[in-house]
């Protein structure tokens, strides 16, 4: 993390770990406050990496699973960098400035999807750099929030998935209540004093738990090369573009689309629990006990007790049988509906 931000947060009573703001002091009504209000997040849980160059456009359309074109008109776009199996390496949020281009992921694969992006570089004109900690991102959510950010900012993208570059920041609409804000540290300071006014400052869990409510999946260190894209609804949420051409585990993705059917998808289920569930977790049900029936994606502390996660499970037995965590004698979960519709 940038240490001129981080020594920000830490003056407004932030509580860091790792780098990360768990909370700033009441973790409950900073959840509360997400479900129901306007809350400002730091997004340290996330890197970025910026790709340069003049071939930048067609490196990253060789690569990645969505249409990197599309970005010139503006939008952001979830995309995939997959194995050759078709399995996903890391998920990220990309989008232009300029002629460069920026990869938005989880902090902990930034470094590693760095190394393997530049084994590709070969003769193209590329550069691959982390720059996590040269920019400071910001979310928002709550149309509080929004409509003071507006008051800063008169030019806003308005549309979820656009993006609108001011003079000093990057503004990315996510969806109806949510933007992020991108900026270089100073400024963002500014913007945060402005903004706490008008939204509860909230630990970088509360983000997480809004993206796992939206139904959106990051792929994190422990689920690496788990999940074909479809399995966790990736087509269903504009991360996959099938008229592209090739890239790394196309094939599968394609033939899954075009002639099968994915038998696990990603679900929203929440389970009364102590302990939080990790990435990579695995789930059972009574349609085979001797073996798990899928795994946790991403798990987030909920505002009312217990967690809610997403979770990719075997259809069948999600359709069928309870569902444990941990083992058949866990904590069932109780599934709950996505903001989109399942196949």
């Amino acid at each position: 993390m940038n240490t001129d931000w981080q020594d920000f947060l830490a003056t407004n009573k932030a509580n860091l770990d790792a780098g990360v703001v768990h909370d700033f002091g009441d973790a409950a009504a900073e959840r509360e406050a997400a479900e129901r209000g306007d809350i400002l997040c730091d997004l340290s849980q996330f890197g970025l990496l910026q790709v340069t160059g003049e071939d930048a456009q067609s490196f990253l359309q060789n690569l990645l699973s969505n249409d990197i074109r599309d970005t010139d008109s503006g939008r952001v776009q979830l995309s995939s960098f997959n194995n050759a199996k078709g399995r996903m390496l890391a998920s990220m949020l990309v989008w232009k400035e300029g002629d460069d281009y920026l990869l938005q992921m989880p902090r902990g694969l930034c470094e590693a999807m760095r190394k393997k992006l530049s084994m590709y570089v070969l003769r193209s004109k590329v550069k691959i750099a982390d720059i996590s900690d040269e920019r400071v991102c910001i979310g928002v959510s709550g149309g509080k929030a929004l409509s003071a950010l507006q008051a800063l900012n008169a030019d806003m993208p308005t549309d979820s998935m656009s993006v609108v570059q001011t003079s000093d920041a990057t503004l990315i609409r996510r969806d109806a209540q949510r933007m992020q804000i991108v900026a270089a540290a100073a400024r963002a300071s500014e913007i945060w004093k402005t903004l706490s006014a008008a939204a509860t400052p909230a630990g970088s869990p509360c983000w997480d738990w809004l993206d796992i409510r939206a139904g959106v999946p990051f792929i994190l260190p422990q689920t690496q090369e788990a999940f074909v894209p479809q399995m966790v609804n990736f087509e269903l949420i504009g991360g996959i573009n099938f008229k592209k051409g090739c890239y790394p585990g196309q094939e599968v993705v394609a033939r899954m689309h075009y002639l099968g059917k994915a038998k696990r998808r990603m679900y929203l289920a929440r389970v009364m629990t102590d302990a939080a569930p990790l990435p990579g977790d695995k789930v059972f049900s009574a349609a085979d006990p001797a073996q798990p029936c899928g795994e946790v994606v991403n798990a987030a502390q909920a505002a009312h007790g217990g967690f809610e996660m997403l979770v990719v499970v075997q259809t069948e037995a999600a359709d069928s049988f309870p569902v444990h965590l941990g083992a058949l004698t866990g904590p069932r979960l109780e599934f709950e509906p996505l903001p989109y519709a399942l196949p």
